[in-house]
């Protein structure tokens, strides 16, 4: 994520509370109650992005795992094609050879 994009986020989640504050205003609450549910709906909001986060970390779908994992394949991709016809049929023995086993 780029910096310009934090700052978007924070921008637009700041504009998005004002507005939940001023939405509840209208609908009648006093402004502290205003306020009190609109940072209740805040904390959620930060604890669900966290939870998500977490799930990511989890489950290994981090930006930086995904390349991880492009790069090795392209690395194979590439040591395959590189190699002779007699280097890949001694490679499916081998590979034939460790499944029977």
């Amino acid at each position: 994520m780029r910096r310009i994009d934090a700052i978007a986020i924070s921008l637009g989640v700041f504009v998005a509370a004002g507005l939940v504050y001023f939405i509840l205003q209208i609908v009648g609450l006093d402004g502290i109650n205003a306020g009190i549910w609109t940072q209740t709906l805040l904390v959620i909001g930060l604890v669900g992005w966290s939870l998500t986060y977490f799930l990511r970390v989890g489950n290994k779908k981090m930006t930086y795992n995904q390349q991880l994992k492009d790069y090795e394949e392209a690395v194979m991709q590439k040591r395959l094609e590189e190699m002779s016809p007699e280097e890949l049929e001694k490679l499916q023995q081998e590979i034939e050879q460790q499944k029977e086993a």
